[in-house]
């Protein structure tokens, strides 16, 4: 008996797979719980249909942070943070901060998850800081430029 099966099931196979199993197996166990339906033409066809959008909405997705990577590469962003005589930041310049200075400047708006950042920035300087747009596939770079006030 051919199955499409709705949830992952050990020893079968993962969601979204079409499996071969024993007509008892899938007549008493996998279908009344929930975990499979009958592979007939009209879900084969729904499967099919489902797996198309998922790559179309991935293909748009990837789209969109090459885009965003361009926009990002003439962007440059300054801010000003307040120190003491040897350089020294006092608190730190985060994620956070350089991704609202990013908004106020650009219009871009970033998560700060995306940033990569070390830990906070604790002096003056110019940097160049990577951000994760789509997984590590998808990356752009924002210039950062820390002054004192």
């Amino acid at each position: 008996m051919k199955v499409i099966l709705l949830k992952d099931v050990k020893g079968s196979g993962k969601a979204g797979a079409v499996v071969d199993v024993a007509d008892g197996f899938g007549r008493n166990f996998l279908i009344p719980r929930g975990l499979a339906k009958v592979a007939d033409a009209g879900a084969l066809s729904d499967l099919k249909n489902k797996e198309e959008a998922r790559q179309f909405k991935i293909e748009s997705d990837k789209a969109d942070a090459r885009a965003l990577a361009e926009k990002l590469t003439g962007v440059l962003v300054k801010i000003e943070a307040t120190g003491g005589a040897d350089g020294k930041l006092y608190g730190g310049v985060t994620s956070q901060n350089i991704a609202d200075a990013l908004k106020e400047v650009s219009g871009i708006d970033i998560d700060k998850r995306k940033i990569v950042l070390d830990g906070a920035i604790k002096t003056y300087g110019k940097f160049e800081l990577p951000v994760k747009l789509y997984g590590s596939e998808i990356q752009g770079t924002i210039n950062l430029i820390v002054t004192e006030k």
